[in-house]
C-alpha cells in the first residue's frame, strides 16, 4: 500500500490556513495536521526552547504561574498551529526525533534518516506544531518539555545533536547560533565591542567570539546579580557594566567613561526586554554599527531615535542564520572550558 502525502512546496505555503497567499511566518494560522507533504519531515518533539523575549513576556503576563503559562501556551499553539508569540512576534526552536521523511525531501543536501535526533534551526514562529501534552516547564532556562509533533519544510534547516555535549546544552547553544557567527563576521581587530545583555547565553558567546580578534576591547552590559557574577568569571570580558539597559543616559555615560569619550565601534543587542534601543544608539560612535539580535527590538523606535539625536550609524537586523553557524557555536563550547561549564550548570 502506497503512503499518502500532501502536495509538496519547499516553503510550506500549502499549510497556511489564513490569510491565504503568505508564507507560514506571516500567517495567522497554519495547519500542523498529518499526513506530511512529499518534501517535509515529521518530528516527534521532546522539548521547545522558547525565544527568551517570548518566554519573558509569557511569564510576565501569567505572573510567573506555571499553570497559567501552560494554559497560555496550549491555547496559543492550538489557535495558531505554531508557537508564534503575538506580542514579541518570535518563537524559539525545538529538539526531537525524525519519525518520517517525505520521499522528495532534499536528503542529498540535508542528510537525514528516520530516528535521527535533531534540533531545528528555524523559528517556531513558522513551524507547524501540535502539542498533545505539556510535561514540564523549566522557567530558569526557557524550556518546555512536551509530547507532540512538528513539521519541517524542505527549505528548513536543522542540526543533528552532537555526541560530545549534553543534548539540552547543545539545544541552548544552537538556539542562538546566529549571534556568535554574525559577530565573527562583524567585528574587526582593534575595535571596542559592547554587548547589551552580555550575561545571557547569546551574550557570552558573542563576547567570546569578539575577543578572538586582535586588540578588541569587550564590554558587557547586564543588570542581574547572577549575570554580573557570571561575567566576572570570564577571562575574555574586559569591562562589565551593571545597569538597566533601558536607562540610555546612564549606559551612555558609562560607555563614554570606558572608551574615553570615543564610544563603541560595534554594539550587539541580545537583551530580552524592550526599550533598550536608545542605549545602543547613544553609545555607538558616528559611522559605527548597532546589530540588533534581540527579538524584543522595535526597529521603528531604533530608527527614530537615531534620527532624533543625529546619530549617523548603521542599524542592522540580526539574521539568525549564516552559513556554518551551528558548527561555529558548538565549537565555542569545545574551545572554552569556562563556557562549557557555565552552559552545563545552567542548561543540563
Amino acid at each position: 500500500m502506497l503512503a499518502h502525502f500532501r502536495r509538496s512546496d519547499p516553503f510550506g505555503i500549502q499549510r497556511v490556513l489564513e490569510p491565504q497567499g503568505v508564507l507560514p511566518q506571516q500567517a495567522e494560522r497554519v495547519d500542523p495536521s498529518l499526513p506530511i507533504a512529499e518534501d517535509e519531515i515529521l518530528i516527534e518533539v521532546e522539548s521547545l526552547n522558547i525565544d527568551s523575549a517570548s518566554f519573558h513576556q509569557i511569564s510576565k503576563v501569567c505572573q510567573g504561574q506555571l499553570e497559567q503559562m501552560e494554559k497560555h501556551i496550549l491555547e496559543l499553539v492550538h489557535n495558531r498551529g505554531k508557537h508564534h508569540n503575538r506580542v514579541t512576534g518570535s518563537g524559539g526552536m525545538l529538539i526531537g526525533r525524525i519519525s518520517q521523511i517525505g520521499p522528495k525531501f532534499p536528503v542529498v543536501d540535508k542528510p537525514a534518516q528516520e530516528g535521527d535526533r535533531i534540533a531545528s534551526l528555524v523559528s517556531l514562529s513558522l513551524t507547524p506544531l501540535l502539542i498533545r501534552k505539556i510535561l514540564k516547564i523549566h522557567p530558569q532556562i526557557d524550556r518546555i518539555d512536551i509530547e507532540g509533533h512538528a513539521i519541517l519544510f524542505a527549505s528548513g534547516i536543522f542540526s543533528k545533536l552532537p555526541d560530545d555535549l549534553p543534548e539540552h546544552v547543545a539545544l541552548a547553544v544552537l538556539d542562538v547560533a546566529g549571534a556568535p557567527a554574525q559577530t565573527r563576521n562583524l567585528v574587526q581587530s582593534g575595535q571596542s565591542v559592547v554587548v547589551i545583555g552580555g550575561g545571557g547565553k547569546s551574550g557570552v558567546l558573542c563576547l567570546y567570539e569578539a575577543k578572538k580578534k586582535k586588540d578588541v576591547v569587550t564590554i558587557a552590559v547586564d543588570y542581574s546579580k547572577e549575570a554580573i557574577k557570571r561575567l566576572s568569571s570570564l577571562s575574555f570580558v574586559d569591562h562589565i557594566i551593571q545597569v538597566d539597559a533601558r536607562n540610555a543616559i546612564e549606559v551612555r555615560r558609562q560607555i563614554s567613561k570606558i572608551t574615553s569619550g570615543k564610544m563603541a565601534d560595534i554594539i550587539i543587542n541580545v537583551a530580552n526586554i524592550p526599550e533598550t534601543e536608545a542605549s545602543c544608539v547613544l553609545s555607538c560612535k558616528q559611522k559605527g554599527i548597532v546589530y540588533f539580535f534581540s527579538m524584543a527590538t522595535s526597529f521603528t523606535r531604533a530608527a527614530l531615535c537615531a534620527e532624533g539625536v543625529g546619530a549617523d550609524i548603521d542599524l542592522r537586523i540580526g539574521n539568525g542564520y549564516t552559513q556554518g553557524h551551528a558548527d561555529l557555536a558548538l565549537n565555542i563550547l569545545r574551545e572554552s572550558e569556562q563556557l562549557r561549564q557555565i552552559f552545563i550548570e545552567i542548561y543540563n
